[in-house]
């Protein structure tokens, strides 16, 4: 073997990097004070602010109302992870950026506990805490692929896999507490406990703060080198992400009009045991978390021994039609309800399902594209590139919901027509994905000098 071969041969390690349990435990506790405000928030806009007494005839302007109010939230959340990202990657680096911003996170929470009674300073709570997660966002999820290099990166499709179990997992406790706290304590005990955890979240991320691989910021310098290489990446990025705002504009309906819809189904899983509407979004993040391992060991290696290549875009497709299936059955239910019957919420808890799958297929796999098909200087603006899908579908939600409850022009997309008008954008998106994928393709960033 000749020498220049042996100084390029990588020796691989199946050795995890020290700082992964910190970034883990971080996400699983900011996700909880995150999932868990979102647990009650629709729910108590409508009965705090838009419809406090309950009236029936305002009942659907109100829903309208808290609808676009939550995805305006959602959207601004995930619209400012830009705005994090370049001051990660070019000014100050991920650790402080992180460090710094979850303070405002913090500060955001605790006007939530503080002005339950005040919409306007509620409203402060909620930009605060949309600037403090938008703004950590996309440096937590580069801040995994940090971690690794060229012998270990085998590994990352794992740990990833797990940062998204994290997620789910502070979500699945989130989601069963939160909304038990809301009904016997009220909302400032019920919106102060994710501030404590948010609290949490950033004490665990300081503590790790000596085992990180922390990649220093490269300053924001003009190298035409560089931005032509960045803009060729970004654009082949860009061509997949395209058609993730519809699957963004569908999931995060499962946090607001789903919870809505939940409050007019029945709610006893068996005989004696009923839950609380808000409650029924805590089937998403079980599958989740129950499937995400299935995937991972079992689906796709016993496919690739099949013979079947699990590409991303083959992913994406798959969770893309699971997701317009998933809307399938809501909006049959909706007929139902129309109808003025009472579905069971095991009709709902079918529709989480198939959606889960849908979002382990579509989501997860994004997190791993952008990064490794970003470079090095790019790679939480590429993150955050990805999380303004999610801001541009829950915008285009909230400016459909503000339609209806000014009586505009989607004021005639009301009941199951509302979902049944998803399906059919699902339907169109997929068949373009289909015919547009086969010209993408992949160049791969990791581990760079």
């Amino acid at each position: 073997m000749s020498s220049t071969s042996t100084e390029t041969e990588v020796i691989k390690s199946d050795k995890y990097p020290a700082a992964i349990p910190y970034i883990i435990g971080n996400e699983a506790a900011e996700r909880f004070s995150f999932y868990g405000m979102r647990a009650i928030l629709p729910i108590f806009l409508v009965a705090q602010f838009f419809n406090p007494t309950g009236n029936p005839a305002l009942q659907t302007v109100a829903e309208a109302k808290s609808n676009a109010q939550v995805h305006i939230f959602v959207a601004l959340a995930y619209a400012t992870p830009m705005i994090g990202a370049a001051l990660a990657d070019w000014f100050f680096g991920k650790y402080k950026v992180i460090l710094y911003v979850s303070i405002i996170y913090c500060i955001g929470h605790l006007f939530l506990a503080l002005y339950d009674t005040d919409l306007q300073w509620f409203g402060y709570g909620l930009t605060l805490i949309a600037v403090g997660a938008g703004g950590i966002k996309s440096c937590v999820s580069a801040n995994v692929g940090d971690q690794f290099d060229k012998s270990n990166e085998h590994l990352m499709s794992k740990v990833y896999g797990w940062f998204y179990f994290a997620i789910n997992s502070g979500s699945v406790l989130s989601n069963y507490f939160i909304p038990e706290l809301y009904k016997n304590y009220g909302a400032s005990v019920a919106f102060g406990v994710p501030g404590i955890l948010m609290a949490l979240a950033t004490l665990i991320f300081w503590l790790g703060r000596k085992k990180y691989v922390i990649v220093p910021p490269t300053g924001f310098k003009p190298d035409f080198a560089k931005l032509k290489e960045g803009f060729s990446a970004t654009g082949r990025v860009l061509l997949v992400f395209a058609f993730i705002p519809l699957f963004w504009a569908m999931w995060d309906q499962n946090l607001s009009e789903w919870i809505l819809q939940a409050g007019k189904l029945d709610l006893e899983l068996w005989k004696g045991h009923t839950i609380l509407s808000g409650q029924v979004q805590l089937a998403n993040p079980v599958f989740l978390v129950s499937f995400l391992p299935v995937f991972t060991y079992v689906i796709y290696p016993n496919l690739e021994k099949l013979g079947v290549k699990v590409t991303p875009l083959r992913k994406i497709g798959v969770g893309l039609a699971l997701t317009g299936l998933s809307f399938v059955i809501i909006a049959q239910i909706q007929d139902k309800i129309d109808a003025g019957g009472h579905p069971s919420v095991w009709n709902q808890i079918l529709g989480y399902l198939i959606l889960a799958w849908g979002e382990i297929l579509v989501w997860v796999t994004c997190l791993e594209y952008a990064y490794t098909n970003s470079p090095k200087f790019m790679k939480s603006i590429m993150g955050a590139i990805g999380l303004l899908t999610v801001a541009l579908g829950n915008f285009l939600v909230a400016l459909m919901n503000e339609s209806i409850s000014k009586g505009g022009y989607f004021a005639q997309y009301t009941g199951a027509s509302y979902y049944w008008f998803f399906v059919k954008l699902m339907a169109i998106e997929l068949i373009i994905f289909i015919l547009v994928s086969k010209f993408i393709k992949e160049k791969r960033y990791v581990g760079e000098d």
